[in-house]
């Protein structure tokens, strides 16, 4: 059974929130053709019960120097698509499972997109620690006071449980780094590969008969300079990329 495209992000990363942002606003049925699925740094119970079922995390801590470069790329980029950010200071050792474990709980009732939005808007918007419980608790009292209760699913067993599910799922799609999209076996990592994405994206059909003659309609098509972009990913070579 064919897999739907599907991306990854992470509420941490700058050049996710960017990615998402960007390719919502060149393909506004993003939503409704894509599965997002969230790609985090688990604390250690999670990390131990990743282990136990054979799993475990494709990422490695940066560098402290690439860490300084990082700071400076993500304001050239922020300024070259317009992008008003304000860079948020993190506490040491965060506790990522806290936002991206109500991102899951909230996708349960269909309401993930919208904490999405709250949770980035407060950490790129107004630089605010959305890893810290009472932080985050009115961070999304801002939708509405029942939301609040999305802080407490990091303690939710079937939460919990879900979220190992999560992780392991970005182990097995071989998932190192985001913003990371897949579509079909094509695999495309960063910030940079957006279009290429998309261009992939609109060769694939959807998954339901809404064509003439029961066939599946292809996704709504992309510029022409989207669609040219294809093709670097083929190319690349193994290690070295930083």
């Amino acid at each position: 059974m064919k897999q739907r495209p599907r991306l990854y992000f992470s509420l941490r990363s700058p050049f996710s929130w960017m990615g998402l942002r960007r390719l919502e606003a060149l393909y506004p049925q993003a939503r409704q053709h894509i599965d997002y699925r969230p790609f985090w740094e688990p604390g250690r119970q999670l990390t131990e019960q990743l282990t136990a079922r054979g799993s475990g995390f494709h990422y490695a801590q940066m560098s402290r120097a690439k860490h300084r470069y990082i700071l400076q790329d993500t304001k050239r980029l922020a300024t070259r698509f317009g992008y008003r950010m304000t860079w948020p200071v993190d506490v040491e050792d965060p506790w990522w499972d806290l936002p991206h474990l109500a991102w899951i709980k909230a996708r349960q009732f269909g309401r993930h997109h919208q904490v999405y939005e709250l949770m980035t808007t407060a950490r790129w918007g107004r630089g605010e620690n959305i890893c810290d419980a009472e932080v985050l608790r009115k961070v999304l009292a801002a939708g509405g006071q029942e939301l609040t209760v999305l802080v407490e699913a990091v303690h939710d067993p079937q939460v919990r449980a879900e979220a190992v599910d999560a992780l392991a799922t970005t182990y097995d799609d071989e998932v190192f780094g985001i913003p990371y999209f897949a579509v079909g076996w094509h695999r495309f990592w960063g910030l940079d590969r957006v279009e290429d994405f998309l261009a992939k994206l609109t060769e694939q059909p959807t998954d339901k008969p809404t064509g003439r003659n029961g066939h599946t309609a292809p996704l709504s098509p992309l510029p022409r300079r989207l669609l040219d972009s294809v093709g670097a990913y083929d190319r690349d070579t193994a290690g070295g990329c930083g």
